[in-house]
């Protein structure tokens, strides 16, 4: 068969314009949307009295056929035929015969296009919440078993002050509920129907767009036919939520790779997510946590990647926007992948709590402690934190630590130091001094994760009311 838009040429397309310029080698991933967008398409023409009943069931009819060869693998795509709103409509003209090309009357490939692409991105942006849940429950998890267990906290990468193991993992748990905030904040502008647009000006048939919208769930149309067919906001906007959410995987996975090395020994890794060294026997390496920070890159690219092809294209649609798909759809399988693979690897995480606790003695985060006694005592800030730069100084050339000093090497520094230094010293103590809303007390960390569990509670609710709307 010719190509369908064959009228206007007088010269077959050349094989390598066809290669090049065909797209269902990869939006071929979009056979399921194109066809439950020309179901509803098809129903509204014959609600419409555009076409005949007895035609709209039997290109229905046809479209089901065509669905049930390609989800057993029985249809084979052809590049002549370009993509796969053409390699379905060709299929069904040859299961229907002629009336198959009633389907596309009132519509165009550029909002049928950008119709698939909405409805299959719905479905990743919800799934995509889903597992984001999965990952700040097992967070959660580790959280809970670990309300006593101190670790050191960082800046610089340098020991700063002791906080609760716990109150690490929330940290986390908040940086995920922003990225579950953006993407379901997202799915309205996601949830949008541009069919009915045409190529870029409507259509002269008496179409019904709601009618269309309401078929498929979605909550709206565009306004504008114009905007319709060459937006891609949304896919911008959901690259660039995916890339923040790899970016929040990546700093853990750094952490993970950091604890779990011989010079932290924090943390060990499960072996289901490790591998080995062909030539070294004793290695176990955390190859998941690795690879994830490095597909981070993959995933900044996607969005830079569009970013770029849509930054000087005048309206409507041009064939640049073919761009769009590839890096949407790496990004999905990529942050899929890597989301599927967290919530076990940090459920099964063993956490040495012994080499934490050992860490917070044999260090000096429990100076800005020693400061605030100072200044308790009626001591300016800024004369106690010289004091303690001295007396850690000191510490360091008699290789102690500050719980190491007797009180008459204290002395040596202000007279106002007491016995209850060795009290205010303790990491127990240095921890719950924390005592302020956000902060690493162990009560405060407590009743951060009852409030963590109703926000979860509340997100998984959005996701069980939203799934079965974007199927």
């Amino acid at each position: 068969m010719s190509k369908l838009w064959g009228g206007r040429f007088t010269k077959k397309t050349d094989q390598l314009v066809e290669e090049y310029t065909a797209s269902i080698l990869f939006d071929k991933e979009l056979a399921e949307e194109d066809i439950q967008g020309s179901l509803a398409h098809v129903t509204m023409l014959g609600k419409c009295g555009i076409l005949p009943l007895d035609d709209v069931e039997k290109i229905k009819d046809g479209l089901h056929k065509v669905q049930g060869m390609i989800r057993r693998g029985e249809l084979e795509f052809s590049v002549s035929d370009e993509d796969i709103h053409m390699n379905i409509e060709k299929t069904l003209i040859d299961e229907v015969g002629p009336v198959g090309g009633k389907l596309h009357t009132g519509r165009s490939r550029n909002d049928q296009v950008a119709t698939d692409m909405h409805l299959w991105l719905r479905k990743r942006v919800v799934e995509f919440v889903g597992l984001l849940n999965k990952v700040q429950e097992a967070l959660i998890g580790q959280a809970k078993n670990n309300l006593e267990t101190i670790v050191p906290g960082y800046t610089h990468l340098q020991r700063a002050q002791p906080i609760l193991f716990a109150h690490h993992m929330m940290a986390y748990v908040s940086m995920f509920q922003r990225d579950i905030e953006r993407l379901q904040d997202s799915y309205k502008r996601v949830n949008v129907l541009p069919l009915g647009a045409g190529a870029l000006a409507g259509t002269t048939f008496p179409i019904d767009r709601h009618f269309v919208a309401q078929q498929l769930g979605f909550d709206g149309v565009y306004e504008n036919s114009l905007d319709a067919v060459s937006d891609r906001d949304f896919i911008v906007e959901f690259l660039s939520n995916a890339a923040m959410i790899m970016m929040h995987l990546s700093r853990l996975c750094e952490e993970f790779v950091l604890w779990s090395s011989t010079e932290f020994r924090f943390i060990e890794l499960d072996d289901a997510f490790c591998t080995g060294s062909s030539i070294m026997p004793q290695k176990k390496n955390p190859d998941v946590a690795e690879l994830v920070r490095g597909k981070t890159g993959r995933v900044y690219g996607n969005l830079f990647g569009l970013l770029t092809v849509l930054k000087s294209l005048p309206l409507a649609y041009n064939k640049d926007m073919q761009e769009d798909k590839e890096g949407m759809f790496d990004t999905v399988r990529t942050l899929q992948g890597a989301l599927q693979l967290f919530a076990p690897m940090i459920s099964t995480m063993k956490v040495n709590k012994d080499r934490m606790r050992q860490a917070v003695n044999q260090d000096f985060s429990n100076a800005t402690d020693i400061a605030d006694y100072l200044v308790n005592k009626g001591m300016p800030f800024r004369q106690a934190h010289e004091v303690i730069g001295k007396t850690v100084l000191y510490c360091i050339q008699q290789q102690k630590f500050l719980l190491d000093l007797k009180l008459e090497e204290y002395h040596q520094f202000s007279k106002l130091f007491d016995a209850d230094i060795y009290d205010v010293l303790q990491p127990e103590r240095v921890v719950n001094a924390r005592n302020v809303y956000g902060g690493t007390a162990s009560n405060q960390v407590s009743e951060a994760i009852v409030r963590a569990e109703e926000v979860l509670s509340q997100s998984t609710a959005w996701f069980d009311q939203y799934y079965d709307k974007s199927r």
